[in-house]
């Protein structure tokens, strides 16, 4: 099809409209990012590098790009390849960050004061061991929101003491979904082993929405002109290049194209999937994301283990001193599951995805293991300040893999919120 303009979006496709907890209370309006130096995060570690090792841990201050990226750029500075380079969490592009990466086997020499275009090195330590995603505590947020309502200090200090109180809603942020909103869908067609349908998504499907470079080689793709969709796709979409090289190569064999695509990605798409999945959990569960139902499979806040919650109501006192958080799915093959009402809850969102138990356990990806995520988290070190001529500050610490934007969707309340994500930050 390559009449874009009547292409219309896919409605699967479509955010789940969500609930939020602070319904009740007013939000503050008002816009963010503005300037990079509007929204700022920095990495919790989990571990201080020890002194001692082949490794190089880097902290690293970047603007305006996203955390591949950074990667990319400094193996390239380096001449290493970007597998070489390891990091505990993906940072947001539209902002000014700070992060640990690793490198091993360079002189730190080299590294120090080592600066590209968007980002530089600010410190250099020694360590035994490569990062890896989730080898971080969390992340403290600096966010400026600007023109925010008359009583907005106020506003937003009543919203803050209700998620203190009750935690954040942990659900994944529209960004884990990306620009065009199908991240989750590309998962559904992997785990599916769906070959015409992932290529067709990830490089077709032009919509009036995207860019116009994009609809450019999406329009192409449509059309079978597969060289020349290649041709024209600009920097970056380094996936789309690998599959679309794949079809190529293979004369439009649509498997040997969905088999070129890198195994980092594959993970990211059905991790997607079932990031959306778990988001659809915590919605049927909000307001009340704290409340224990027998059945439960319960998160411990101060170990991250789970167990079965055999009565609600004894178990109640610990859930609202926060000692203990309702657990929700990212499904998988080895995921424990809850009985009871959350089992039934779990099992009526899986079976309505179009996904079967057999197919998590044939499906294409590491991670499809599964595992448990709480409903909600707590929220640190939460300030508000009002600055005039600027606006407001939030100050606040969320645990990695936690979305700052859910907070700023409670605070604001605007539908800015939609359009204006477009990185993740764990």
């Amino acid at each position: 099809m390559s009449d874009v303009e009547s292409t219309k979006p896919d409605p699967e496709a479509a955010s789940v409209p969500f609930p939020r907890l602070t319904a009740d209370l007013p939000g503050t309006g008002g816009r963010i990012r503005e300037r990079p130096e509007d929204f700022q995060v920095e990495e919790i570690p989990l571990y201080e590098a020890s002194g001692e090792g082949t490794h190089n841990y880097l902290w690293v201050e970047k603007r305006g790009i996203s955390s591949m990226e950074l990667a990319h750029r400094l193996a390239g500075a380096i001449g290493r390849n970007n597998r070489d380079v390891g990091l505990a969490g993906l940072k947001d592009a539209r902002a000014v960050t700070r992060q640990w990466l690793s490198i091993e086997h360079v002189d730190p020499e080299k590294l120090r004061g080592l600066k590209g275009e968007g980002w530089q090195v600010l410190d250099v330590r020694q360590h035994r061991n490569k990062l890896k995603i989730g080898h971080l505590s969390g992340n403290r947020f600096r966010i400026l929101i600007r023109g925010t309502t008359a009583s907005g200090a106020e506003t937003a200090r009543a919203v803050m003491e209700r998620l203190k109180q009750r935690g954040v809603p942990n659900i994944f942020g529209r960004q884990r979904f990306g620009l065009r909103g199908d991240t989750h869908l590309l998962g559904r067609s992997l785990i599916k082993g769906q070959a015409q349908e992932f290529c067709d998504r990830l490089l077709g499907r032009p919509q009036p929405t995207d860019p116009p470079a994009a609809r450019r080689f999406r329009s192409l793709y449509e059309q079978g002109k597969y060289h020349e969709s290649r041709s024209v796709m600009p920097a970056g979409h380094r996936e789309h290049k690998a599959v679309l090289d794949g079809l190529l190569r293979s004369r439009g064999d649509f498997r040997r194209g969905l088999q070129a695509l890198p195994k980092n990605m594959k993970k990211f798409f059905v991790s997607a999937w079932q990031s959306a999945l778990f988001n659809r959990v915590v919605a049927q569960r909000m307001p009340d994301a704290g409340k224990m139902l027998t059945g439960d499979l319960a998160y411990l806040h101060d170990r991250g283990a789970v167990f079965l919650v055999e009565d609600a109501a004894a178990e109640q006192e610990r859930a609202d001193r926060f000692e203990i958080s309702p657990t929700g799915p990212l499904f998988g093959y080895r995921m424990s599951e809850p009985v009871g009402e959350p089992g039934r809850m779990e099992a009526e969102v899986l079976s309505a995805s179009g996904i079967t138990k057999e197919d998590l356990r044939r499906g294409g990806a590491d991670n499809l293991k599964g595992g448990r995520r709480p409903l909600r988290v707590p929220l640190a070190e939460a300030e508000v300040e009002s600055v005039p001529g600027e606006g407001l500050w939030l100050t606040f610490q969320l645990p990695s893999g936690c979305y700052a934007t859910t907070v700023l969707d409670e605070v604001m309340k605007t539908d800015l919120l939609d359009e204006e994500s477009v990185a993740v930050v764990e």
